[in-house]
């Protein structure tokens, strides 16, 4: 039986609710040899408060040794095995913005960067360039048309945007354009299966006619993609597991 389905018929109404804290990054260690972290230098009453009378315990996301990327990490915590359900960093960014996705649609996850006069990135994230100015980059990316798709270019923060591609046919399993570090060209975005080759060019296609309009912008002068996903509904958390959810990230 598929889990899911054993999960419906599990599901009991009791009524309350529940609270799920998660605190990214939290972790650290200390400063010295045999000194203290962060979170035992901190006065922390309240979370001292909520793990007394709350549930702790340690989640193991994907696999032991596996360090999973904000997609899969994600899914597990909510109950969607990441090694059935896959969801992409660029699917993540449009969602955020509460942008209407589509099934099949392409989402795509935008750093603006800036780049050398020999197209060397030297800052991966510009700068971290105002949302003010995002959103003036975005309008101008707009202009840009690809054959057989439709595009959409949203300001996310700071120098993160999200584009998404809408037509038949497309498909995920493309590397990012991002090189991950400085002092080096932004990358080809490469398809993993042939059936993802019409795909990788469209993106190809944008990045080259985005260098154009950027390219007198300054300090973002170029974008590198990340995170390019396809998009496929998944099972609806409440049919599955009962309770109406809700999330707020600060």
């Amino acid at each position: 039986m598929d889990r899911f389905n054993l999960f419906k018929t599990l599901k009991q109404n009791e009524g309350g609710s529940m609270l799920l804290l998660v605190m990214d990054g939290l972790g650290g260690l200390p400063n010295k040899p045999g000194g203290k972290t962060e979170l035992e230098t901190a006065n922390t009453p309240n979370l001292d408060a909520l793990a007394e009378e709350g549930i702790c315990g340690l989640h193991t996301p994907c696999a032991r040794g596996i360090t999973p990327g904000s997609g899969p990490a994600h899914l597990a915590l909510f109950g969607y095995d990441p090694f059935e359900y896959d969801i992409g960093r660029g699917v993540l960014e449009a969602l955020g913005i509460d942008f209407k996705l589509r099934h099949g649609d392409l989402a795509i996850r935008v750093n603006f960067c800036t780049v050398d006069e020999n197209g060397i990135v030297t800052d991966r994230r510009a700068g971290r360039i105002p949302t003010e100015l995002n959103t003036k980059l975005c309008q101008k990316l707009r202009q840009i048309k690809l054959q057989d798709v439709e595009l959409f270019v949203e300001p996310v923060k700071e120098h993160r945007a999200a584009v998404v591609l809408r037509g038949d046919d497309l498909q995920g399993g493309l590397n990012d354009s991002d090189p991950q570090a400085v002092g080096h060209p932004p990358l080809e975005v490469k398809p993993s299966a042939p059936e993802a080759e019409k795909t990788a060019k469209l993106c190809n296609q944008f990045i080259t006619r985005a260098k154009e309009i950027l390219k007198n912008e300054r300090p973002a002068n170029m974008v590198l993609l990340r995170g390019i996903a396809r998009f496929e509904v998944l099972p609806n958390f409440t049919e599955v597991f009962g309770p109406t959810a809700a999330a707020s990230a600060t």
